[in-house]
């Protein structure tokens, strides 16, 4: 499986998880399979409130689930529709997140609880 983070700097598994997906400087893909990591800047940082394009800020790498602290409906429902799940971040690093997904323990995202690292601050 290839999972990817938001976080605000490439420290590979120790990164920590950053707050919300389409203003993350950086992205980590843990390829659990695989046991590689690899680090991508955010190639649409940005962008127009609403108009972040998942595919972009990825630069075109392909993940089966995205793991965040954050997220707007607009980036969740692009997300979603290239049959990625989202899920809510559990703890601070990605390799602590890795162990709750593996445990089926972290939260998928939905349109109902998107954007809720903001506590109702966000326009999304």
């Amino acid at each position: 499986m290839k999972i990817g983070f938001a976080v605000q700097v490439n420290e590979g598994m120790e990164s920590t998880v950053y707050g919300h997906f389409g203003s993350a400087p950086a992205f980590i893909i843990v390829d659990t399979e695989l046991n590689e990591v690899l680090g991508l800047n955010n190639r649409n940082m940005h962008h127009e409130h609403g108009a972040c394009n998942p595919i972009m800020a990825l630069n075109g790498n392909q993940i089966d689930a995205m793991v965040v602290g954050g997220i707007g409906g607009g980036a969740l429902m692009k997300l979603n529709a290239m049959g990625i799940k989202v899920y809510s971040a559990g703890a601070m690093t990605v390799k602590e997140n890795v162990a709750l997904l593996a445990d089926n323990r972290l939260q998928e995202l939905s349109m109902e609880n998107s954007c809720r690292a903001h506590q109702g601050q966000c326009g999304h």
